[in-house]
């Protein structure tokens, strides 16, 4: 039950997901092509949130729910590594028509074929795992 605040604000997340059309493959479709500002406006509204978010947590000592201090170290400057990973992300946002983040709110929105797209994350994070310690971080 300690939990259950968590999965409440998912489901709230989710809501919201929904009712901007982020989740809608529409909308993507129109980022990629440049007809439309929707998705970057949701994006632009996500990462100033982010922003404000973590400067805010670095500021002030701030608990996690478990009561330790949240530490958030910086990153080091390896834009290479960020470069490949974003073009990464980015074609198989691109493919498969939505980011990973609403898997779930699309498979709770009845979105079946999403299915795929969740097997193919959990593959690739299993993958991950195998590999992380071969490469380079």
């Amino acid at each position: 039950m300690k939990l259950f605040r968590f999965l409440l604000v998912g489901f709230i997340f989710g809501i919201v997901l929904t009712k901007t059309e982020a989740i809608s493959w529409y909308r993507i479709y129109e980022m990629f092509h440049f007809q439309s500002f929707h998705m970057y406006g949701v994006i632009f509204t996500a990462i100033i949130t982010g922003v404000i978010g973590i400067r805010f947590l670095k500021k002030r000592d701030i608990k996690d729910y478990k009561g330790h201090s949240i530490e958030i170290l910086d990153k080091e400057l390896a834009p290479f590594r960020y470069i490949i990973g974003g073009i990464m992300f980015g074609l198989g946002w691109a493919l498969v028509g939505c980011c990973p983040g609403p898997i779930f709110v699309l498979l709770g929105a009845g979105i079946t074929p999403i299915l795929i797209v969740l097997f193919g994350a959990l593959l690739g994070n299993f993958i991950y795992g195998l590999l992380k310690d071969k490469l380079p971080h």
